[in-house]
């Protein structure tokens, strides 16, 4: 039911947004010099790497580590406007499609994180990736936390992840179709989750 859903929802999706799409596409090459797509290696279902898709955010050829925190210099002003209202997911809906991600699931992390999970936390791997999620709908505003912390790669590798991963196993342990259509609801109209 999870797959059918994911099918024919990021299919009718893409149709319906379609010219909003290109009006975003559009922006960004006007006011961001380079492609409007942003595309990166990503660990996917059984911990195989994807191509995920995104609209661009940042500056091109910038230099710098992969989290990111508000502020960011490397995030361009539409960047920022697009991240907020995390408009930059929505190609995204082109993972689901094709069977790399989910409506629901963990947030696809860099392939080096997946060496990480051990024991137990290695069952996430059996779920496909998600463009939202538990811990997604936690950590809404991460980057303003992060923002407000010492030393966020350390924070976001000692705090915020493992606390992920904890959320993300809970999901896959506890998963009902129900759940998801919660989960969706409360990430489009801004409800928090726990």
């Amino acid at each position: 039911m999870k797959r059918i859903f994911d099918i024919l929802a990021s299919f009718f999706g893409l149709i319906f947004l379609l010219p909003f799409l290109l009006v975003i596409a559009l922006l960004i090459k006007i006011k961001m010099p380079g492609p409007a797509l942003f595309r990166q290696k990503r660990a996917g279902r059984y911990g195989k790497s994807f191509t995920i898709y995104k609209f661009r955010s940042m500056t091109v050829d910038h230099s710098g580590g992969t989290v990111s925190v508000k502020g960011d210099k490397r995030i361009t002003p539409l960047g920022a406007k697009l991240r907020r209202y995390k408009l930059d997911e929505l190609p995204e809906l082109w993972n689901v499609l094709i069977g790399d991600m989910s409506f629901v699931g963990p947030r696809p992390d860099m392939p080096e994180y997946v060496d990480r999970l051990q024991g137990e936390a290695r069952l996430i791997l059996n779920l496909r990736p998600g463009i939202t999620g538990p811990a997604s709908l936690k950590y809404a505003r991460e980057e303003e936390l992060l923002a407000s912390v010492q030393d966020p790669i350390k924070y976001n590798d000692e705090v915020l992840w493992p606390d992920k991963v904890r959320l993300n196993l809970d999901y896959y342990h506890n998963w009902s179709f129900f759940k998801d259509i919660k989960i969706i609801f409360s990430t489009i109209f801004g409800s928090e989750h726990e």
